[in-house]
């Protein structure tokens, strides 16, 4: 390779200008045993970063086997905490509906004769109808209201 090629290759690569193939054509020069004398000091920055690129791919075996396991922890993590969540929300939806099954059948009000069970409808049947009649006497007046002010307004 050319020398001034070279020395242009690297004023690029002080620069930060020099693409990927052009830094391992500097790497690949660094790397050879016939490096130009005044160019010898560059040549330990280059092996170092070719051994810390051996390194590092080297040390990623171990960092994937460190990650797979966080991972694998967070997948438990993860299921326990699912699992937890399912039983609270699940003794929640047993206890409320244990509770109003039985308040219901309590209060239901069963009957032991007929005819009390009768007197006891008619009971709530004459209450009902008491509310009723107040509505509707309430909205017999509200009529009333209404054709009055129809009356005023349209003369």
């Amino acid at each position: 390779m050319e020398l001034y090629k070279i020395e242009e290759l690297l004023e690029k690569y002080f620069q930060g200008e020099t693409s990927i193939a052009e830094e391992k054509e500097l790497t690949n020069y660094f790397s050879s045993p016939n490096v130009a004398q005044h160019l010898e000091q560059y040549k330990p920055m280059f092996g170092y970063f070719s051994l810390a690129k051996q390194e590092t791919s080297s040390q990623k075996g171990a960092l994937i086997s460190e990650n797979e396991s966080k991972g694998l922890k967070r997948i438990w993590w993860s299921a326990a905490a699912s699992v937890a969540v399912l039983l609270g929300v699940g003794m929640y939806v047993y206890n409320t509906t244990a509770t109003h099954t039985s308040v219901a059948t309590n209060e239901l009000g069963t009957y032991d004769s007929p005819e009390e069970a009768f007197r006891e409808t008619q009971k709530a049947l004459a209450l009902l109808s008491g509310h009723v009649n107040t509505g509707i006497e309430s909205v017999q007046v509200i009529q009333e209201y209404d054709n009055s002010k129809e009356k005023i307004f349209n003369q």
